[in-house]
């Protein structure tokens, strides 16, 4: 099992406390019915933010509001269509009439091999990793631009240089990267923040990197000495309190920034 120095890496449910008062704040969470986007969403609820929990999950979605009670809600929803996320947005105002915070969580997906790659391809990887956030983005920035809100995008160091991911998901990671920077001198002037993360290879229960691990052990721990200063996989709880420093105050004059946790993959020069 591949560890961290300090011992196993920790669960989702287990992530160590980190606590800025987001009282009285509203915040949606794309694709947080797992994984990252739940760590996050789980994080903000922990700091008192009101969170609206998104996927399309619902029995995953209404088991977590039980679990979490009056400050949490959910809506089901695909973010890749511009009409969803026009009922998303309805949802919120609906239930607390405000949005102060959005994180942009939902991508991933595989693609084939280079020089196969067909148009559907390029398209399904760029309706996952780049649509699917402009399209909520847009739709937000009226409640956003009431609140002086921020958004936090995920994005992945695919769109930071080539590690030897599937060209479509390294091209639209990239054009995020890009749509984050752009936005951020528009964004500014309607009173609103706009970051992204970039993280490396994070493993949770049913994530790429679980599977791998349970498949070819030793050859993840061979990419991991090779490939990581680390030598480990990072877990979501170690993403989540980085987007709520982003979103909190102390990061007021953060913006058009890509924050990488990666363990030391990258080796910029």
């Amino acid at each position: 099992m591949v560890d961290g120095q300090h011992g196993e890496l920790m669960s989702i449910k287990n992530s160590p406390d980190f606590f800025i008062s987001f009282e009285g704040k509203v915040a949606l969470v794309t694709g947080s019915s797992h994984g990252i986007g739940e760590a996050i969403a789980l994080s903000l609820t922990k700091n008192n933010c009101k969170v609206m929990f998104n996927g399309r999950n619902k029995k995953k979605l209404e088991k977590i509001k039980r679990n979490l009670g009056p400050n949490v809600d959910y809506v089901i929803g695909d973010v890749t269509d511009p009409n969803e996320c026009k009922s998303i947005i309805k949802r919120i105002k609906n239930v607390w009439g405000r949005l102060d915070y959005l994180v942009c969580n939902v991508g991933g997906g595989t693609s084939v091999p280079p020089l196969s790659e067909r148009v559907v391809d390029w398209q399904h990887m760029f309706e996952l990793n780049f649509f699917s956030t402009t399209n909520i983005v847009k739709e937000s920035l009226p409640l956003l631009e009431k609140s002086h809100g921020a958004i936090v995008c995920i994005s992945s160091i695919a769109g930071v240089e080539n590690i030897g991911a599937p060209i479509p998901y390294f091209a639209a990671k990239s054009a995020l990267n890009a749509f984050v920077k752009g936005m951020a001198e528009p964004l500014a002037n309607k009173s609103i923040r706009i970051n992204a993360i970039a993280p490396g290879n994070i493993t949770f229960p049913g994530s790429v990197w679980e599977k791998k691990m349970k498949k070819d052990e030793k050859f993840v721990q061979d990419f991991l000495e090779k490939h990581v200063s680390m030598k480990r996989l990072g877990s979501p709880s170690e993403i989540s309190p980085m987007v709520l420093f982003l979103l909190s105050d102390y990061a007021s004059f953060i913006t058009g920034s890509i924050i990488i946790i990666d363990g030391g993959q990258t080796k910029r020069v």
